[in-house]
């Protein structure tokens, strides 16, 4: 299978320090669900998660392997995984993917997972610097 590579910024080049609770449940039957706060990232792609968590979410298909290159130009593996249900604060749920990487817990012993641009345009949200927080936006096509 071919590897797509991708960009992550790491925290300290992320956009500002917005934190925002997130459930990320799986559509099974069973649904299995992870609860955490993650920090918006408009410069990352995707909803992106330690590895550590995917078997919280059982049996989640792998849709896609991936290279990804991080602010530091270390390069890492990553796993495509989906669909599963997301919910981002107070706005609606959707059905998206979620990357899976490798991530060294913080000194607290948490991770920090990121908010990326496609679960924040599938919301839709925009980014309020000054304040700190997401905020609904008008869907628009063109």
């Amino acid at each position: 299978m071919d590897k797509t590579r991708f960009r992550l910024k790491s925290m300290e080049e992320a956009m500002g320090k917005i934190v925002v609770d997130v459930t990320v449940s799986t559509l099974s039957e069973d649904g299995r669900i992870v609860a955490f706060d993650a920090f918006v990232d408009t410069g990352a792609t995707f909803l992106t998660l330690p590895s550590a968590w995917k078997l919280k979410l059982g049996d989640i298909e792998v849709l896609e392997q991936v290279e990804l290159e991080l602010a530091s130009g270390e390069i890492v593996e990553g796993e495509i995984c989906g669909p599963v249900k997301i919910k981002i604060g107070d706005f609606r749920q959707i059905a998206g993917e979620v990357l899976f990487i490798e991530m060294d817990a913080g000194a607290d012993g948490k991770y920090e997972p990121l908010i990326g641009y496609l679960p924040l345009e599938a919301i839709p949200a925009g980014v309020d610097m000054l304040n700190h927080r997401l905020f609904k936006v008008k869907a628009m096509l063109k």
